[in-house]
C-alpha cells in the first residue's frame, strides 16, 4: 500500500445523510462504523436530534448493523448513545490499529469489505480504517474548528484530497471507456 493510500478514502460525500441503507447494500456493506464528533454532531452537541436519530435507526432496519467510535470520553459516548443503544466505542485512540477491536469483535464474523467507516478526518478515521482493512467514506467535519492544530491537521490533508479527486476523475473515466 502507498503511503497517501492510508489516507485516501473510498469515497467522500457531502454529509453523513448520503451514506444510506440501499448504498451500502449496493457495496455489499453489513456494518458500519460511525465516528460521533464533527461527523454525527458537533463536539458540544450532546445528543443526536431526531433527524440523526432516525437515519440511523433506518440501518438496522434494513439489516445493516451500526457502531460508533469516538476518542471523546465515555461518558460523552454514553450520553450521546443513550436513546440510540448501539455498540460504541469510547476513548478509542484512534488511529490505532486497536482502535477498532471492540466494533471489530462485535461485528464478527464480518470481513473488513463488509465494514464501512464514515468519519471526518482522514489522518485518524480514514487512517484507522485501512490499518483494520475496512473501506471508509469521509464528509466534511460539521463546524471545522479553527484552532492552529486543526488548520495544520486540514492543509495537510489537501494533498490527499486532491489525490482522491484525480483518482475518481480515472474511475469515472475507466466506467466511461467500459461502457461503450
Amino acid at each position: 500500500m502507498a503511503f497517501l493510500d492510508r489516507f485516501t478514502p473510498d469515497d467522500v460525500l457531502p454529509d453523513v445523510y448520503a451514506v444510506t441503507p440501499e448504498k451500502c447494500a449496493r457495496l455489499g456493506i453489513r456494518a458500519v462504523v460511525f465516528d460521533i464528533d464533527n461527523t454525527l454532531a458537533p463536539y458540544e452537541v450532546s445528543a443526536p436530534d431526531e433527524r440523526l436519530k432516525a437515519h440511523l435507526r433506518s440501518f438496522p432496519e434494513a439489516g445493516i448493523s451500526i457502531a460508533l467510535v469516538s476518542n471523546n470520553k465515555p461518558e460523552r459516548v454514553e450520553i450521546f448513545n443513550r436513546e440510540l443503544g448501539f455498540f460504541a466505542q469510547p476513548d478509542a485512540h484512534k488511529p490505532s490499529k486497536r482502535a477498532l477491536a471492540g466494533v471489530l469483535a462485535h461485528f464478527a464474523p464480518l470481513s473488513g469489505q463488509e465494514i464501512l467507516f464514515v468519519g471526518d478526518q482522514l489522518f485518524t478515521d480514514v487512517l484507522t480504517a485501512r490499518k483494520n482493512g475496512i473501506r471508509a467514506i469521509t464528509v466534511p467535519p460539521i463546524q471545522p474548528r479553527e484552532n492552529w492544530f486543526f488548520r495544520l491537521k486540514r492543509a495537510l490533508e489537501k494533498p490527499v484530497m486532491r489525490r482522491y479527486r484525480r483518482l475518481e476523475k480515472q474511475r469515472k473515466t475507466e466506467q466511461i471507456e467500459k461502457r461503450k
